[in-house]
Protein backbone atom coordinates (compact mmCIF):
# COMPACT_ATOMS: atom_id res chain seq x y z
CA UNK A 1 0.00 0.00 0.00
CA UNK A 2 1.08 3.48 -0.77
CA UNK A 3 1.40 5.50 2.36
CA UNK A 4 1.69 9.13 -0.26
CA UNK A 5 -2.15 8.57 -1.02
CA UNK A 6 -3.17 9.14 2.61
CA UNK A 7 -2.39 12.30 2.92
CA UNK A 8 -3.90 13.54 0.26
CA UNK A 9 -7.51 11.43 1.26
CA UNK A 10 -6.94 13.33 4.95
CA UNK A 11 -6.19 16.94 2.91
CA UNK A 12 -9.35 16.41 0.75
CA UNK A 13 -10.59 15.16 4.37
CA UNK A 14 -10.40 18.48 5.63
CA UNK A 15 -11.23 20.75 2.95
CA UNK A 16 -14.55 19.42 2.75
CA UNK A 17 -15.02 19.98 6.41
CA UNK A 18 -13.51 23.11 6.11
CA UNK A 19 -16.00 23.98 3.16
CA UNK A 20 -19.37 22.32 5.53
CA UNK A 21 -18.00 25.12 8.26
CA UNK A 22 -17.81 27.79 6.05
CA UNK A 23 -21.18 27.04 4.54
CA UNK A 24 -23.10 26.43 7.81
CA UNK A 25 -21.43 29.94 8.76
CA UNK A 26 -22.72 31.53 5.84
CA UNK A 27 -26.24 30.36 6.68
CA UNK A 28 -26.02 31.68 10.53
CA UNK A 29 -24.47 34.71 9.21
CA UNK A 30 -27.51 35.55 7.33
CA UNK A 31 -30.60 34.24 9.81
CA UNK A 32 -28.23 36.80 12.04
CA UNK A 33 -28.53 39.81 9.63
CA UNK A 34 -32.10 39.12 8.81
CA UNK A 35 -33.02 39.21 12.73
CA UNK A 36 -30.57 42.03 13.43
CA UNK A 37 -32.98 43.93 10.56
CA UNK A 38 -36.10 42.71 11.86
CA UNK A 39 -35.07 44.32 15.33
CA UNK A 40 -34.16 47.42 13.80
CA UNK A 41 -37.48 47.68 12.08
CA UNK A 42 -38.91 47.15 15.53
CA UNK A 43 -36.96 49.79 17.25
CA UNK A 44 -37.52 52.26 15.00
CA UNK A 45 -41.33 51.34 15.27
CA UNK A 46 -41.15 51.79 18.94
CA UNK A 47 -39.23 55.00 19.19
CA UNK A 48 -42.07 56.68 16.76
CA UNK A 49 -45.19 55.13 18.72
CA UNK A 50 -43.02 56.66 22.29
CA UNK A 51 -42.07 60.16 20.04
CA UNK A 52 -46.32 59.96 19.15
CA UNK A 53 -46.97 58.80 23.19
CA UNK A 54 -45.35 61.78 24.22
CA UNK A 55 -46.72 64.37 21.89
CA UNK A 56 -50.36 63.24 23.12
CA UNK A 57 -49.54 62.94 26.43
CA UNK A 58 -48.02 66.70 26.78
CA UNK A 59 -51.47 67.89 24.81
CA UNK A 60 -54.08 67.62 27.74
CA UNK A 61 -52.25 70.66 29.92
CA UNK A 62 -50.34 68.19 32.42
CA UNK A 63 -46.51 68.71 32.94
CA UNK A 64 -43.75 67.23 31.32
CA UNK A 65 -41.78 67.22 34.79
CA UNK A 66 -41.21 64.30 36.81
CA UNK A 67 -44.51 63.09 38.37
CA UNK A 68 -45.11 62.18 42.22
CA UNK A 69 -44.77 58.54 42.99
CA UNK A 70 -47.70 59.64 45.88
CA UNK A 71 -49.87 60.77 43.31
CA UNK A 72 -50.50 57.20 41.71
CA UNK A 73 -51.71 55.56 44.30
CA UNK A 74 -54.75 53.40 44.93
CA UNK A 75 -57.59 55.85 46.72
CA UNK A 76 -57.72 53.17 49.62
CA UNK A 77 -54.14 54.09 50.49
Amino acid sequence: MNDSALPVHDTDQRLTDLEIKASYADDLLDTLNALVARQQEQIDLLLREVSRLRQRGGDDGQSAGPRDPRDELPPHY
